[in-house]
């Protein structure tokens, strides 16, 4: 069964309503598994299995609980927080953890398997239009689906979303219910990044080499109107394409440095952190530190290959990772610059070490908390998890005493 399958099996187990939480596996243990792939090496050193980072006391407070598979959040400038739950729901929650009736005006979503409702985000001028984005797995005719990226407004008491439209449809629909990507990511300088995922079947993953679609793809759009605003620099090529080659990638981030980063998974091993450029091809699937579940080489079972890029990191076995948000705040001052992972096999806060773009040690936090969908950071330097799960929850952790 693919690792990024949401798996209601696992729960957040929480003796209290907050509490201390040192991780309920050692921290050295991680790199001791043995990986998938035999006989690869890294192209880099630090490419993947970085040194151990020490593990640290940590404080958990659920602020809302009872959410059905959350994927998505975003935070208002009132402290409150939307989040999204997978069978089609937008919710409001409060400061003080209260849960909002589900907002209504949403876009019809397909809900099966890995589909839904997913990532949200908003405007910079939220206070002044409260203009609101969703993606979410449309569907769309003879059974197909696709991922979408809806847009709206938020009525001044939260329980509406008007005029909601879509702005932009991934090409073309497939008969398949896995990997639709899906991340939003506003880059600053007037453009909207969508990560989309290659679908999953072999007969359309190959597409995800194909730049005449928008499978396996990072574009790039207008917000309002969904016009094209990528980069590719290739014939033929669609002009919202920023990037291709891509698995599926259900995290994404603006780093400090000003670019956008992704996490995509890969099938039994290959989890991948990129740094997409314009016009760059990611690989997969002709290239990929993983293999298939059946334990059979991808393709040619090549790890390198000409005129694709490196990922900055990669993991085997695999962590399944969810969204990231690179810290920036004053709770966690020996994390600045850090990024933080939301590890769904790993079940656990997956923190990477940069310097210079690559990785040079990492840490997994809270060990045993579960299926960790998304990571974002409060605005005063709280982290914030959202757990996937059928009684999922928002989780704010702050340093332990």
């Amino acid at each position: 069964m693919p690792h990024d399958y949401p798996h209601s099996a696992i729960r957040l187990t929480i003796l209290a309503t907050t509490g201390v939480f040192a991780g309920a596996v050692a921290a050295q243990d991680f790199n001791d598994v043995s990986p998938n792939a035999q006989g690869q090496t890294p192209a880099f050193e630090n490419q993947t299995r970085a040194p151990v980072l020490p593990d640290m006391a940590l404080q958990q407070q659920v602020v809302a609980e009872g959410l059905e598979h959350p994927w998505g959040m975003a935070q208002l400038p009132d402290g409150s927080w939307l989040v999204t739950e997978r069978p089609g729901r937008l919710r409001l929650i409060g400061g003080d953890g209260a849960l909002s009736d589900p907002v209504a005006g949403l876009p019809r979503v397909d809900s099966r398997d890995q589909g839904g409702l997913l990532d949200v985000a908003i405007a910079d001028d939220f206070a002044e239009t409260r203009q609101v984005w969703l993606s979410f797995a449309q569907p769309r005719e003879g059974g197909k689906t696709a991922s979408a990226v809806a847009t709206g407004v938020l009525s001044a008491d939260g329980s509406s979303l008007e005029g909601t439209r879509v702005i932009w449809q991934q090409e073309p629909a497939w008969a398949s219910t896995k990997h639709y990507g899906s991340r939003l990511v506003f880059d600053g300088q007037g453009g909207l990044f969508v990560t989309t995922g290659e679908r999953s079947v072999n007969d359309a993953r190959v597409h995800s080499q194909n730049v005449a679609t928008t499978l396996g793809k990072v574009v790039r759009i207008d917000p309002q109107s969904g016009a094209p605003m990528g980069q590719p620099g290739v014939e033929g090529a669609l002009p919202e394409i920023w990037s291709w080659g891509h698995r599926n990638m259900q995290g994404a981030t603006m780093g400090p440095d000003g670019a956008l980063w992704t996490i995509e998974h890969g099938p039994r091993g290959g989890d991948e952190l990129n740094r997409p450029q314009a016009g760059r091809n990611y690989g997969w699937p002709r290239v990929t530190y993983g293999v298939e579940y059946s334990g059979q080489p991808v393709g040619d079972g090549i790890t390198r290959l000409e005129g694709t890029e490196q990922p900055v990191y990669y993991w085997d076995p695999v962590i399944a990772p969810g969204g990231m948000s690179f810290y920036d705040g004053a709770m966690f001052p020996d994390w600045q610059g850090d990024l933080l992972i939301g590890g769904m096999q790993a079940a656990a806060l997956v923190r990477l070490e940069l310097d210079g773009g690559r990785v040079t040690g990492e840490a997994r936090h809270l060990q045993g908390i579960g299926r960790v969908r998304d990571v974002d950071i409060a605005a005063d330097g709280a982290v914030m998890l959202l757990t996937d799960q059928s009684n999922g929850a928002l989780v704010r952790v702050t340093p332990g005493q």
